[in-house]
């Protein structure tokens, strides 16, 4: 039985898609941290069949509509003197900035870097956002975030 003991202040990242919770862990820097970490992948679940979980014994800012970005169906749980204080629940954000790369060579971020990456959601059924430059469309999920 896998044993990951319980966190006294920090973070619970749970309800992330099987297999999406190394690029989350690296994502937020997970790796280089100096305080326990846990990345769960393959969890049993009810509802989705199989999940990832990261649980942060720390107290660290995280943004979530990055998050919601890559997955909208995670839950952040923040914990507080070993017990849920708040529960967070991630929708699609309406923005994105400087979270995915547009791949349009034609787009003015190709050739400019200083110009910042910028999505806006145009079908929240579908989760496409468009490239505010160049129209490029790109479907949320985990894959090309920066």
């Amino acid at each position: 039985m896998l044993n990951v003991d319980t966190i006294k202040n920090g973070v619970v990242i749970d309800h992330i898609r099987a297999g999406a919770g190394m690029q989350i862990f690296s994502w937020l820097g997970l790796d280089k941290a100096d305080y326990s970490v846990a990345l769960i992948m393959n969890v049993a679940s009810n509802q989705m069949g199989r999940k990832d979980i990261i649980k942060i014994d720390n107290n660290i800012n995280i943004d979530f509509s990055v998050l919601g970005f890559i997955d909208p169906n995670i839950t952040i749980n923040i914990i507080m003197d070993e017990r849920i204080a708040k529960k967070i629940t991630l929708k699609l954000p309406e923005k994105v900035e400087n979270v995915i790369k547009c791949k349009n060579p034609r787009c003015i971020t190709s050739t400019e870097s200083y110009i910042p990456h910028i999505f806006r959601l145009a079908d929240r059924k579908r989760a496409e956002y468009h490239c505010e430059y160049c129209d490029e469309l790109y479907r949320a999920g985990v894959g090309d975030v920066l």
